[in-house]
């Protein structure tokens, strides 16, 4: 195993006193359902917070509420000290999530584009950043997540690993505070999920704050700081990995990791 994916090879750890990420009695329905329930939690500077649980549990609908693609009906939710639902424009809002790094499971890379075009473009049309400077970045992430070969190639042209590596690249050109991944792997064949986990531990090693909903508990047990674990719309458990995967507090986390290890 390389030397920077060892657990506790981290570079930075989070400070107590920084907080990234604030979800402060956050409440949404979908009609009669209620999706999210009374969530408190918080996610500080540099730390990596892995998101688990069944399906249906809420995690997905919490991680989409920090970019706003999810609205609350209660609550507040703080993004670098900044109301990320409170009232304000739709310029002023795509300010704020052009600072937001986000990975869906589904890559959405826009076909027609080369690949070092899908990853300057936001740089250039959103910051205003020069096309050279922008090209020149975009080359640098490509070699950071290994496909500097395939700067001219077309997302068809890619395997799904590849295509969520890029997706990774395209989000850290607009070089934001944090980055959050929707189950970035859940669409991946086996054989691809783990290059893609490469280029989130080397992140997680730079001191990057991620927020990750994911499957991948052996990902979860290695880069975490901290796990939270959900079932119908609430947090049940938060717990280093240690604590979390040895001796999970909570009847339901026993019960859902109990079930993994059966399958």
């Amino acid at each position: 195993m390389d030397t920077l994916e060892q657990p506790g090879a981290r570079l930075k750890k989070p400070r107590e006193d920084d907080t990234m990420i604030l979800f402060s009695n956050i409440n949404k329905w979908y009609g009669a359902y209620q999706a999210l329930a009374d969530v408190n939690a918080e996610v500080r500077k540099g730390e990596v917070v892995v998101v688990c649980g069944p399906s249906g549990s809420g995690k997905s609908t919490l991680i989409r509420t920090v970019n706003r693609l999810e609205e609350i009906k209660s609550g507040q939710l703080l993004f670098d000290g900044h109301d990320i639902h409170a009232p304000m424009s739709s310029h002023a809002l795509n300010k704020l999530r052009s600072r937001i790094g986000f990975v869906f499971q589904s890559f959405n890379l826009f076909p027609h584009l080369s690949v070092l075009d899908n990853i300057m473009l936001s740089p250039v049309r959103v910051l205003g950043v020069k096309r050279s400077d922008a090209k020149a970045r975009a080359g640098q992430l490509l070699e950071r997540v290994g496909l500097s070969n395939k700067a001219n190639s077309y997302p068809a042209q890619l395997s799904g690993g590849q295509q969520q590596r890029v997706a990774i690249a395209r989000a850290l050109a607009m070089e934001p505070p944090a980055m959050l991944f929707d189950e970035p792997t859940s669409a991946l064949d086996p054989e691809m999920v783990g290059e893609v986990l490469s280029v989130m531990r080397s992140l997680a090693n730079e001191g990057m704050t991620m927020m990750c909903v994911t499957h991948e508990m052996n990902f979860a047990r290695e880069v975490a700081d901290r796990v939270w674990f959900m079932d119908a719309g609430r947090i049940l458990e938060k717990a280093d990995p240690e604590t979390f995967f040895t001796r999970p507090q909570h009847p339901r986390a026993q019960r859902f990791l109990s079930d993994l290890r059966a399958h």
